[in-house]
């Protein structure tokens, strides 16, 4: 029970236990359900095997609206959350433990306060949620293998939580291990990537006929040009999430746009996925 509340680091016992299920039965088809872990090279794979044991150790996973989590589901959510902290450390998803899985995207209630200072709430349908703290909550249609090839929710709400290490979410994540790295100078090239990326969706926005729904399938040919999904231009908070995706899902687009802020990641995460994934054989795919 204390280490449920606490969130300290599972038994030796229990880590070794989840290591060993990861096996050669389990293992080679669990990868292989997930093409942008192609190039990894026998080091880093054995890494993500520790690291995905990790957390399967360390986090519970519950279902919501009668979903029964299967051990299939948790390997496939957890071998996903560790590919962000495969050049880091584990110790970067402590403090928290709960893992939350609905089957379908869930409402979430938003309050937003206009100029007037006046308070609107409202529902708000999404596929994923991290809070500072507390649990992921995500769902298991859109972190299932092969939900989107463009989109990663677990990957997106594992960036949240590596955002809320030193605080809340603003966009830089703690950097106290990369002596490499400033936290004035990743301010700088955030800020600089984000308004670019804005001001670029507002243009994509303008384009868009006044009697089309900007959020409707009609619209997606208008934003398919973007390096990036336009929710992106939510806050840098989002942005360091949505570009995390990208980052290791589909990193030509963006690495071409902000090739400085591509570097930033390289050096945060100490991985080159758009090395990763050429040097495997596979290319920026051609969108219709």
């Amino acid at each position: 029970m204390l280490r449920w509340l606490t969130g300290r680091d599972a038994r030796d016992r229990e880590l070794d236990q989840a290591l060993d299920a990861l096996d050669a039965r389990v293992w080679p088809p669990l990868l292989a359900q997930h093409p942008f872990l192609l190039g990894l090279d026998a080091q880093e794979t054995e890494t993500l095997r520790r690291h995905t044991a990790w957390i399967l150790a360390n986090k519970s996973f519950h279902g919501a609206h009668g979903l029964r989590v299967t051990p299939d589901m948790r390997r496939a959510i957890a071998v996903q959350a560790a590919l962000p902290v495969l050049g880091l450390d584990t110790s970067l998803y402590r403090g928290w433990t709960q893992i939350v899985v609905y089957p379908g995207g869930f409402l979430v209630q938003r309050a937003e306060t206009d100029e007037a200072g006046v308070v609107h709430e409202y529902e708000q349908e999404t596929s994923g949620e991290s809070w500072e703290g507390g649990p992921v909550i995500l769902s298991w249609e859109d972190a299932r293998a092969g939900a989107g090839a463009q989109a990663n929710v677990v990957i997106h709400e594992f960036a949240h939580k590596l955002d809320q290490r030193d605080g809340g979410a603003d966009g830089i994540p703690g950097l106290r291990a990369h002596r490499d790295l400033s936290p004035r100078h990743w301010r700088e090239v955030l800020d600089r990537t984000f308004d670019d990326f804005s001001a670029w969706v507002d243009e994509v926005d303008a384009l868009i006929p006044p009697d089309v729904d900007p959020e409707s399938d009609e619209a997606a040919g208008w934003y398919a040009e973007l390096p990036l999904d336009p929710y992106a231009a939510q806050d840098p908070a989002e942005f360091f999430a949505v570009s995390s995706e990208s980052f290791f899902i589909e990193p030509w687009a963006m690495a071409a746009a902000w090739p400085d802020w591509y570097q930033l990641l390289v050096q945060y995460y100490r991985q080159d996925p758009l090395r990763r994934l050429e040097a495997a054989g596979l290319q920026q795919p051609v969108r219709p």
